[in-house]
């Protein structure tokens, strides 16, 4: 870990530290002044960010029981239409049995 001091005008307490973490470099900065109101700061940030998440969590999950049902009500509409579609099927072909009937029989 290499210790860094920042540029003018930062305070002289202030240091950077560069870790290498393998694919490349992370840089941590601590604070002696202010590092509980960043800390306090970041944890807020954080906790809104999660209350977002479990927002949109709540949102997806209305979504998708509201697909779901929308699904079944599909799935039974297609049901009943394929089988009025056969029960029309069946009619027909009884309809073009009796007109054959009818032809040989003239």
């Amino acid at each position: 870990m290499i210790p860094r001091i920042r540029g003018p005008g930062h305070s002289p307490a202030t240091r950077i530290f560069c870790v290498d973490s393998g694919g490349g470099r992370v840089y941590i900065e601590s604070m002696a002044n202010n590092s509980n109101s960043s800390f306090e700061t970041e944890l807020k940030r954080l906790e809104e960010r999660v209350d977002a998440l479990v927002r949109v969590c709540d949102q997806l999950q209305d979504e998708n029981r509201s697909l779901r049902q929308r699904q079944d009500v599909l799935t039974a509409e297609r049901a009943n239409l394929l089988q009025k579609n056969e029960q029309v099927r069946a009619r027909v072909e009884a309809m073009i049995g009796r007109l054959k009937a009818m032809e040989q029989g003239s």
